[in-house]
């Protein structure tokens, strides 16, 4: 059984699935077709239940409220290749407040050429804000491609105190 359950948060709705109190899918938005779609894909026939899960919602609440590593001990189960399961994995070890670039995330999981694959693994990250691609940025700095927007990636590394928000860079408007 999935527990599918959407959370209202300071950046918008968030859609998390859970399967045997893992986190298995958190999402930018609203229950859409697309997270059953996901789900099938992943678990295919396994029945899901709309309702609420007080573990994750208490989690987030305490992370938007300034604890940010309350995301750290969370149970999550990734789906995705070899390759993608190393990137997540590397990814959940960023301290929050921190940054690094795809370059470096590369180097990390052993693979210095793959950076471009890297870069693809990230955006692929199913558990979005608990596995931190957020925290990953351009070698230069600037903050690049986020499934959530640049500007929702701007708003999490500022929330988490990280240094290299720059919001002449992200704009101010805040779409949700």
């Amino acid at each position: 059984m999935i527990l599918v359950d959407t959370i209202e948060s300071p950046i918008g709705a968030l859609t998390c699935g859970v399967r045997a109190e893992r986190v298995c899918l958190l999402h930018f938005g609203g229950d859409e077709p697309s997270i059953d779609e996901a789900l099938e894909r992943w678990y295919r026939g396994e029945p899901r239940d709309r309702r609420r899960h007080d573990g994750v919602r208490s989690l987030l609440a305490r992370y938007f409220d300034g604890v940010h590593a309350a995301i750290d001990d969370a149970a999550v189960e990734m789906n995705g290749t070899p390759f993608q399961k190393r990137v997540w994995q590397a990814l959940r070890h960023i301290p929050a407040g921190t940054t690094i670039s795809y370059g470096e995330l590369a180097r990390r999981i052993g693979e210095p050429a793959a950076v471009r694959a890297v870069g693809a693994a990230n955006g692929a990250n199913p558990v979005a804000l608990i596995v931190p691609c957020h925290r990953v940025i351009g070698s230069n700095g600037t903050l690049t491609g986020y499934g959530g927007g640049l500007e929702r990636k701007a708003w999490l590394l500022k929330h988490e105190h990280a240094p290299c928000v720059d919001s002449a860079r992200t704009g101010p408007t805040l779409p949700w």
